[in-house]
C-alpha cells in the first residue's frame, strides 16, 4: 500500500481534461441525473441480488442482465462460452476500447435463502453488496449515457464476468483476455463500495488442495502405521515457520483442513487447502518453491518415523485449485490517472491506494491498464449470510465510474480519449 500523499500529482493534461468535462453542461446534467437516479440504481441492485448466482452457476443472473442491457437500448448483447455477459456501446469509430466490468457470481451455495430485509435504511441479504452493487453501477452508467445521448469516441464494453470469487479462479476474466479475442485497451472493475480506494496493482495467488493418503488402521491394533493426519500436521508446522518476503508483501495460510474417520482410527486420508499470495510475480514463485518441498519433506518424515515404505507409506498428492496471476503497473498509466482526476473533480479524497486480487488481475498481468473502483455506499459482513449494504452517498460510485470512463474514452466534440489504443 502506498500513502496517497506520497504520489506524484496527476498529469496536468489529465487534470485539464477532467476539469473541462466536469464544467460541461451535459456532464453536469449527467452527474445530477445519477444522484437523482439512486433509487433506480438501488432497485436494480436489489433485483439482481435476489437472482441466485452460486459458484459456477451464474446463468440465470446472466440472462437477466442481458435483458436489462437490451432494455437500455443496446443491440450487441451476448453471453460468451464461459458465461460472461458482454454488451457493447459503440463510439464514433477508431477510438480505444474500455471494459467496465462487475462480477455476477456470489460465494453462496444454491440453497442459500435470499430474502431482503430493510432496517433503518440498511439493506440486509446475502450478496446485497458483493457484487450486486457493481452490476447496478455499470447499468446506471449505461442508463445515463443513453438518456442524455452522450457520444463517446471510444467503444465501451459492459462486461458481467463469472468466476471472480474463490475457486472460480477469475475464469471469466481469464477467458475475456486469453480466449475472447476482444481488442481491449483498458479495464475497470467495480467491486467493493469504497470510493476512496483505488487499486493500483494486483495481488497474485497460487492455491493447492494437498491430499495425504495412507493405509489407515485401528489406533491400538495398527499402532506404528503412519498417519495421514500426522503427516499433514508435520507439514503445517513446517509451513507455519516460513519467513516470507516483506517487500513486496507475501503471505501464506493453510486455510482448511479435513479428514480422518473416528477418534480411534489412524487416518487413511486427509487434505488441506493452501493459499500463497504476493504482490510480486517472482516472489510468488519463490514462496511456492519454498513451501511445496516442505510438504514433501513432512510426508517423508512421517514415513521414516515408522519405517514405512511402499503400500504401507503415506502418499502425497498436490492438486492445483487456483492461480491468480498478479502484476504491477506504473502510477502514470491512463486508467489510474483518469480515476484520480475524476475523484478530484467529484470531491472524493483518495485515502487508500493499494493492491488486491480482483478481476483486474488478468488485465494487469496482460499489460492492459486497469483498476478496481468502489460502487459507493458502505458494506459489511461480505461473504457472510449477514451481509449488509448502506446506500448513503451511494451515488458517488456510479458518478466515479461514469467520469472515469468518459475521460478515458473521450466525449465527442469536447475531449479526446485519454486511453491509448494498444494496436
Amino acid at each position: 500500500m502506498t500513502d496517497p500523499k506520497l504520489l506524484a500529482p496527476v498529469h496536468a493534461d489529465v487534470t485539464e481534461k477532467a476539469a473541462k468535462l466536469f464544467a460541461h453542461s451535459t456532464v453536469a446534467q449527467a452527474l445530477a441525473a445519477i444522484e437523482l437516479d439512486e433509487k433506480r440504481t438501488l432497485d436494480d441492485q436489489v433485483a439482481i441480488t435476489l437472482i441466485p448466482a452460486p459458484p459456477f452457476h451464474e446463468k440465470e443472473r446472466g440472462l437477466n442482465l442481458m435483458e436489462r442491457f437490451r432494455a437500455l437500448g443496446l443491440q450487441e448483447v451476448s453471453m460468451d462460452p464461459e458465461g460472461n455477459v458482454i454488451a457493447i456501446r459503440r463510439g464514433t469509430g477508431n477510438g480505444p476500447v474500455l471494459v467496465l466490468a462487475a462480477h455476477q457470481d456470489t460465494v453462496f451455495p444454491a440453497e442459500t435463502k435470499l430474502e431482503l430485509r430493510r432496517e433503518n435504511g440498511i439493506l440486509h441479504c446475502p450478496g446485497i453488496s458483493d457484487d450486486a452493487r457493481g452490476l447496478a453501477v455499470i447499468l446506471q452508467v449505461l442508463r445515463t449515457l443513453q438518456e442524455l445521448n452522450i457520444q463517446t469516441v471510444g467503444d465501451l464494453y459492459f462486461v458481467c464476468t463469472v468466476g471472480e470469487e474463490g475457486n472460480g479462479d477469475l475464469r471469466g476474466s481469464k477467458y475475456l483476455f486469453h480466449k475472447s479475442g476482444l481488442p481491449i485497451d483498458g479495464f475497470i472493475s467495480v467491486d467493493g463500495v469504497n470510493v476512496s480506494r483505488l487499486l493500483s496493482a494486483a495481488t497474485g495467488s497460487k492455491r493447492y488442495r494437498v491430499h495425504f493418503d495412507g493405509p489407515g488402521g485401528h489406533s491400538w491394533k495398527a499402532f506404528g502405521t503412519p498417519s495421514a493426519i500426522h503427516a499433514m500436521g508435520r507439514a503445517i508446522a513446517k509451513i507455519a515457520d516460513v519467513q516470507p518476503c516483506k517487500d513486496p508483501r507475501t503471505t501464506f495460510t493453510c486455510g482448511t483442513v479435513a479428514g480422518g474417520t473416528t477418534v480411534n482410527s489412524i487416518a487413511e486420508h486427509c487434505e488441506m487447502e493452501l493459499d500463497m499470495r504476493s504482490a510480486g510475480a517472482r516472489e510468488l514463485d519463490e514462496i511456492e518453491a519454498q513451501i511445496l518441498p516442505l510438504i514433501e519433506a513432512a510426508c517423508r518424515e512421517e514415513n521414516a518415523r515408522w519405517g514405512a515404505e511402499g503400500d504401507k507409506a503415506v502418499r502425497l498428492r498436490l492438486e492445483p485449485i487456483g492461480h491468480r496471476p498478479g502484476g504491477q503497473q506504473s502510477d502514470d498509466v491512463s486508467v489510474l490517472q483518469a480515476a484520480r482526476a475524476s475523484m478530484s473533480v467529484l470531491g472524493i479524497e483518495l485515502k487508500d491506494y493499494s493492491i488486491a486480487s480482483t478481476d483486474h488481475n488478468i488485465a494487469i498481468n496482460c499489460g492492459v491498464p486497469a483498476t478496481t473502483l468502489g460502487g459507493g455506499g458502505r458494506e459489511g459482513n461480505n461473504h457472510n449470510v449477514r451481509e449488509w449494504y448502506d446506500p448513503k452517498d451511494g451515488y458517488l460510485g456510479p458518478q466515479l465510474a461514469f467520469m472515469t470512463s468518459l475521460l478515458l474514452l473521450g466525449f465527442e466534440g469536447v475531449t479526446e480519449p485519454l486511453l491509448e489504443k494498444r494496436g
